[in-house]
């Protein structure tokens, strides 16, 4: 399994088009086989903050989701957005769940 956790922080003004554009690439995301990996992303208390926790069961499926285009556009966008250093991708080694992920 695939676990990846993606934080960054856009300028003030950018902020409420990259939740835009976070919600167009979930809805996408949704007309995937959403049994088949999970995705959530979370806007923090300051409102310029986000953060990104995705887990796929492998890198297939990881390829597929990542591929799809608004989500290749919301990446873009955020990137041109002036995101620089802020941006921290973390993989997660699972120890264990109280449930089973898939």
């Amino acid at each position: 399994m695939i676990t990846v956790t993606v934080s960054y922080t856009v300028k003030t003004e950018f902020a409420a088009q990259n939740k835009q554009n976070i919600e167009r690439f979930l809805e996408d995301f949704k007309q995937l086989n959403t049994l088949t990996f999970r995705y959530h992303a979370y806007q923090l208390e300051d409102g310029v903050s986000f953060r990104h926790l995705a887990q796929f069961p492998d890198e297939a499926t990881q390829k597929q989701v990542l591929s799809t285009p608004s989500f290749k556009d919301f990446q873009q966008q955020r990137d041109a957005s002036g995101v620089g250093d802020s941006q921290r991708i973390e993989k997660l080694q699972l120890i264990g769940a109280s449930s089973d992920i898939f």
